[in-house]
């Protein structure tokens, strides 16, 4: 196990290194991507100069959603980056994955290690830098527990995205090419989990509830954070749920990945 840490912490660094070879560009790259986000959440402050809430949320709260996903979902890009979908399924498509099956090592840390897109910390500052002025535009009533569960929501957010791209990759062992289906749970449910649940359709918060358990991973931890009214309409427990939904996700994604890996046939390239 020592080895294979070993292995993926200097194919990462090895990565990082390639990256860095053209500062300029990898600058550049960086600065776009927080730019990107930045006017995303410049066009929704621009929203509320119009409307002082939306749906009872004010800015400062919806900032608190906002920078929060920004900053997990980054990371997971970061660091699931090679078993991004579209990414992976390059691999199998070109026999790729063949040779990594060759290679007497963890198969999981090597797919890990194989991408490591460190331009996301654009991303992820931003995210940053958003729940910042969240934080000043709010009156949080920090107690132990909440700043002990803090980091565990972002971790569970974290690894809840990086389940569905593992799910993505392994299913292009049958379909070599990625499904957009994926890309709506992620990419599209990193943007639907940016905003109260509440506001959305009652089919889709019980799909994003009992299929998919997004909500437990940012809304109902936001609603504990905030000490929203409507948290008085849940059961105690359901703020608590976001490591179980989101180490669950990952867990059965791994599952899913070693199926895979028992079923894979070779494309032949």
């Amino acid at each position: 196990m020592r080895s294979a840490f070993l292995t993926y912490f200097r194919l990462i660094a090895a990565d990082i290194r390639s990256q860095l070879g053209y500062p300029v560009s990898f600058l550049l790259e960086t600065a776009g991507a927080g730019l990107i986000i930045s006017m995303y959440f410049i066009s929704l402050a621009l929203v509320f100069q119009r409307f002082d809430n939306i749906a009872g949320w004010t800015l400062g709260e919806v900032a608190f959603l906002y920078g929060l996903i920004e900053m997990g979902f980054g990371t997971m890009d970061m660091i699931f980056s090679g078993f991004d979908p579209q990414f992976f399924g390059q691999i199998v498509r070109r026999g790729g994955f063949d040779k990594i099956l060759l290679r007497p090592q963890s198969l999981t840390l090597q797919v890990l290690g194989s991408s490591f897109v460190i331009r996301r910390l654009g991303r992820i500052l931003q995210g940053v830098v958003i729940f910042l002025i969240a934080l000043s535009m709010v009156e949080i009533s920090w107690t132990p527990v909440k700043i002990i569960y803090l980091p565990v929501v972002f971790a569970s957010l974290v690894c809840f995205f990086g389940g569905f791209f593992i799910i993505g990759s392994t299913i292009t062992f049958w379909t070599v090419e990625s499904i957009e289906v994926i890309n709506i749970l992620t990419y599209g449910g990193s943007e639907m989990m940016s905003y109260p649940m509440h506001i959305y359709q009652d089919w889709m918060r019980r799909f994003f509830t009992f299929i998919v358990p997004a909500i437990f991973l940012n809304y109902y931890p936001a609603l504990y954070f905030l000490d929203k009214p409507a948290l008085q309409e849940l059961p105690y427990f359901a703020p608590f749920l976001s490591p179980i939904a989101g180490f669950g996700v990952l867990f059965f994604a791994l599952r899913f990945w070693r199926f895979g890996i028992r079923h894979y046939q070779s494309t032949g390239t």
